[in-house]
């Protein structure tokens, strides 16, 4: 058990404060949703209700969405482009292991199975990384648009005024603000990794240079 537990320690760390964060938007969402009902004189609603309802909803996958085009493009962007003197980019003067041929690899018995198959399995393979994250963002993208969608028209119809519809809800500018709000936060912030991590050090962490590389080296070797 303790052996597992230093295995698997980042993802337990990483799970469980999602889970209080989670736990903390429900409860202070569903706190605020509460207090605006008083405010306006309507009827406040359950726990339950708060939960299914589209304001709630709309922002849990508006923040989903923004984490996930942020992998997606990242992961992406840096299998491609480098940034000299980061540790999160490849070197552009070396070759990097992540851009070893996987055919090389198909008789190793350790190597993931694709990877033996070979064909279009290692083909889709090689990219599976971006391929589920860019799945994850259009997911994510779709069930912020649809929950948007039913918060505008339940706001809507307060006003006695017509819900939008789907599809013109796509191009309404509230959706769009919603969600450039936070792409531009997720793209500045690794950026700003990027760039720091090329000057700074973070001893002990795998995002990080060792604390006595030159500033000039590329990746963490």
């Amino acid at each position: 058990m303790k052996t597992w537990l230093r295995d698997n320690g980042l993802t337990i760390a990483l799970v469980l404060l999602f889970l209080g964060s989670l736990l903390g938007h429900m409860v202070s969402g569903f706190s605020h949703e509460n207090e605006e009902r008083l405010q306006h004189g309507q009827v406040l609603i359950s726990f339950g209700e708060f939960l299914r309802g589209g304001a709630f909803l709309s922002t849990l996958f508006e923040n989903w969405e923004s984490e996930f085009l942020q992998m997606w493009t990242y992961v992406t962007l840096t299998a491609y482009l480098f940034q000299r003197g980061s540790p999160e980019s490849k070197d552009p003067d070396a070759p990097a292991a992540q851009d070893r041929d996987p055919k090389l690899d198909e008789n190793n018995p350790d190597a993931p199975g694709p990877v033996r198959a070979g064909g279009m399995a290692r083909a889709l393979y090689a990219h599976s990384l971006g391929l589920a994250l860019m799945i994850l963002f259009l997911a994510s993208f779709v069930l912020h648009w649809v929950n948007s969608l039913r918060q505008a028209s339940e706001e809507a119809l307060e006003h006695n005024q017509p819900p939008p519809e789907l599809l013109a809800y796509l191009g309404d500018a509230r959706f769009w603000f919603e969600s450039f709000q936070n792409w531009q936060s997720e793209f500045l912030s690794t950026a700003v990794l990027v760039v720091l991590a090329i000057f700074l050090r973070e001893r002990g962490s795998p995002e990080s240079k060792a604390v006595g590389a030159p500033h000039a080296r590329t990746g963490t070797d």
